[in-house]
């Protein structure tokens, strides 16, 4: 129980209604969980206006509500509290409600195009490595000092945020590390969050079916840092022709990595193989056991983090050599006849292109290359041409099937696809609706020593259809066909 003159401070009032030195029993921003004594938050989302639900929630017992418009009728026994921007304030109010647990750990949040799972996951791999309770924030999973709760998107609702930074320091975390997706920023589901520091690691095409435009993602990307506190740290890939932007503007303590440019953490490929790489990191030379140069970047942007974050240098460089990549990240199967499988989530244009490009660097003379890329349904469909365009430019077969179509018709994705093939790559490509045909097809097309690259899915253990959920996962099939030879 808190008192609503409480959880309030920091939210920018415009008026109030009715009595509000009363206690409420929880925060609710969805009418049907608001039980009696709840307080009610209306907020007004992309396909949903809670001010339209309002009257439901009350009938379901709150006695306090945020929102934007007052409604025309009010009930005399409840509190209305009118605000700017409700999602702004459900931040504020979750973070006083919990009783702001972000302050009381040093949270680490990381946002980008690409990269930020897998840099999350390492920095918690690593901290846990060297003897740190701490928490993960990411698309994968939620880890509360080595518990795992299953997460359903790239960053949570600001209530379910501060309900598990609650449990963190419950648990005597020190550190938490999240992934900051564009659209959280944008929904304001950090809002109220105190950051220990924020990592940049790339922008490039995605999300542009929410931003409309480039320049507004970018736009959002670096509010982030804008609010950043003083006493935080900035860490901008300066590589990446945006990573002065992020930083313009930043009251935070401002820090660069890179492989290229000159910065305050630098790093040089000397090796790389399906095997690992081997970097200079700060003059130093160490084997790590993840593949490509976009993984040289994370592993320096981790390695930049934690040195930031006062660690022992040789220290972090020794366990960080033992750590693994994260699922379904360049996650490599080797198979018999020398064949190797990869799994990645690459799904925007620059992801698949980065990983397509370190095979092609990296693999044998005579080994083929065979992908199988879709796209997703109801998202940006700008991005589907130049998914197929990168997949037939960089590869010897591909293979067009469903990523999760969604409620759209996965003919018709494949379709648009296949605007970005050149006719001269015609040969080459052929096209499978079912996602799990399309897998066993490439897997028919190899030979020994050839490569497969299934894209666009990673880590997920489903396939959205028609609104549905099905049972789904990339790697559990290629491995029963190229493992067990068994394509049923």
């Amino acid at each position: 129980m808190k008192k609503i003159t409480e959880i309030i401070k920091g939210v920018e009032l415009i008026a109030s209604y009715g009595a509000i030195d009363i206690e409420i029993s929880s925060i609710e921003f969805n009418s049907q969980k608001v039980e009696k004594g709840d307080l009610f938050v209306a907020v007004k989302g992309c396909s949903v206006d809670g001010h339209n639900y309002i009257n439901q929630a009350i009938k379901n017992g709150a006695i306090a509500v945020v929102c934007e418009e007052i409604p025309s009728v009010i009930e005399k026994h409840v509190c209305y509290l009118l605000t700017k921007k409700s999602s702004y304030a459900l931040g504020i109010i979750a973070s006083n409600f919990f009783d702001n647990p972000s302050s009381k750990l040093k949270l680490i949040g990381v946002t980008g195009t690409n990269g930020k799972t897998t840099i999350v996951d390492l920095l918690y791999q690593l901290f846990k490595s060297m003897g740190f309770a701490s928490g993960m924030l990411s698309t994968i999973q939620n880890i509360v000092n080595e518990k795992i709760v299953l997460s359903s998107h790239t960053t949570a609702d600001a209530l379910q945020i501060n309900s598990l930074l609650n449990q963190m320091i419950e648990n005597n975390c020190e550190y938490c590390f999240m992934e900051v997706s564009s659209h959280s920023i944008d929904q304001n589901r950090i809002a109220g969050l105190e950051f220990a520091g924020g990592v940049f690691t790339n922008i490039t095409h995605d999300h542009l079916d929410y931003h409309k435009t480039f320049k507004e993602y970018l736009k959002t990307k670096k509010k982030f840092f804008d609010y950043l506190h003083p006493n935080a740290f900035a860490l901008s890939n300066i590589d990446d022709k945006n990573g002065k932007i992020i930083l313009q503007n930043t009251k935070a303590k401002k820090y660069t990595y890179s492989l290229k440019s000159a910065s305050d953490f630098k790093s040089k490929i000397l090796e790389d193989q399906f095997e690992g790489l081997q970097l200079n990191i700060d003059g130093v030379e160490v084997w790590f056991k993840l593949v490509g140069d976009f993984n040289a970047y994370n592993l320096l942007a981790v390695y930049a983090s934690a040195i930031l974050l006062s660690l022992d240098k040789s220290e972090i460089l020794q366990n960080l050599s033992n750590l693994k990549p994260a699922e379904g990240r360049f996650d490599i199967i080797n198979c018999p006849e020398k064949k190797i499988a990869i799994i990645d989530y690459a799904h925007t244009p620059d992801a698949l292109k980065n990983v397509l490009d370190v095979i092609q660097r990296i693999k044998s003379l005579n080994s083929k290359v065979i992908c199988v890329v879709g796209a997703g349904g109801d998202r940006d469909k700008e991005k589907r041409r130049l998914m197929a365009k990168i997949a037939c430019e960089s590869s010897d077969r591909v293979i067009l099937t469903s990523d999760n179509p969604r409620s759209e018709d996965p003919q018709k994705i494949i379709d648009q696809m296949k605007v970005g093939v050149d006719v001269h790559y015609n040969k080459k490509v052929i096209s499978i609706i079912d996602r799990k045909e399309a897998i066993k097809a490439a897997c028919a097309l190899t030979n020994s020593g050839d490569i497969i690259l299934v894209a666009g899915k990673g880590h997920e253990k489903y396939q959205i259809i028609k609104g549905v959920k099905y049972p789904f996962d990339d790697k559990k099939i290629v491995k029963k066909i190229l493992l067990t030879n068994n394509a049923e």
